[in-house]
C-alpha cells in the first residue's frame, strides 16, 4: 500500500511524501524533491559559455574557451554527483533497525543503517537559522554508558527540508513502529 501526498519544503519548495507500508512493522517513507530542471541547467551553461566567448573575443586565446567548457563539464558532474538529491528516504523495520538513504540525480545512493537497539526516540527539533524557526526530524541515538542519555543526534531528510506538516506525518509513522516495538517485549514477558 503506498500513499503520496504532496507538501512544501521549508524553502517552499513543492516535495511530495511517498509512504508504503511493507507489514504492520515496517514502512518506507520518502521525501522527493524536484528534479533538475533542464530550463535552469541550460541557462547556466549557457551563461558560463558566453562569458567565456566574451573573454575569447577580448583576449583571442582558445584556451579560455576550452576551459570554460571543461570547468563546465566537470562542475555539472560534480553537482549531479555529490550535491543534487532527489530523494531522502527512511525505512523503519520494528526488529531491525532504520535505514536512511539518500538518491542523487546521477543515480548513486548513500545508505546509512541504525541499529534498533541504538535508537532511543525519532523527534521533530527546532533550530533558529536566519530569523527564522526550522523544524527537523532526527534520531536520538541511546549512549551504550548512560541508558538514559543521548550519544548522537542524526538529523534527517537535510536535503529536502520538509516543513513541520510533513514532518509530523513522518514523526507519527517512526512513533508507531517505535510504540509496537516498545509494547512487543512486555507483552511476550507477561506470557
Amino acid at each position: 500500500m503506498a500513499e503520496e501526498r504532496r507538501f512544501r519544503s521549508a524553502s517552499g519548495v513543492p516535495i511530495a511524501l511517498r509512504q508504503r507500508q511493507h507489514s504492520a512493522s515496517c514502512r518506507e517513507l520518502a521525501v522527493r524533491g524536484p528534479r533538475l530542471q533542464l530550463r535552469s541547467l541550460s541557462a547556466a551553461t549557457s551563461a558560463v559559455w558566453l562569458a567565456a566567448y566574451g573573454l575569447f573575443a577580448v583576449s583571442e586565446n582558445s584556451m579560455v574557451l576550452s576551459a570554460a567548457i571543461f570547468i563546465t563539464l566537470i562542475g555539472l558532474i560534480i553537482y549531479l554527483h555529490f550535491v543534487k538529491i532527489d530523494q531522502e528516504s527512511l525505512l523503519v523495520i520494528g526488529s531491525l533497525g532504520i535505514q536512511v538513504t539518500s538518491s542523487y540525480a546521477s543515480g548513486k545512493e548513500s545508505t546509512t543503517f541504525i541499529e534498533m537497539g541504538q535508537v532511543k526516540d525519532v523527534v521533530i527539533n527546532e533550530a533558529i537559522h536566519m530569523q527564522k524557526v526550522i523544524y527537523y526530524l532526527c534520531i536520538l541515538l541511546r549512549d551504550p554508558e548512560d541508558p538514559q542519555g543521548v550519544s548522537e543526534v542524526v538529523p534527517l531528510f537535510q536535503s529536502s527540508k520538509p516543513r513541520l506538516d510533513c514532518l509530523i506525518e513522518v514523526y507519527k509513522s517512526c512513533q508507531e513502529i517505535l510504540e509496537q516495538r516498545k509494547t512487543a517485549p512486555q507483552s511476550s514477558e507477561i506470557k
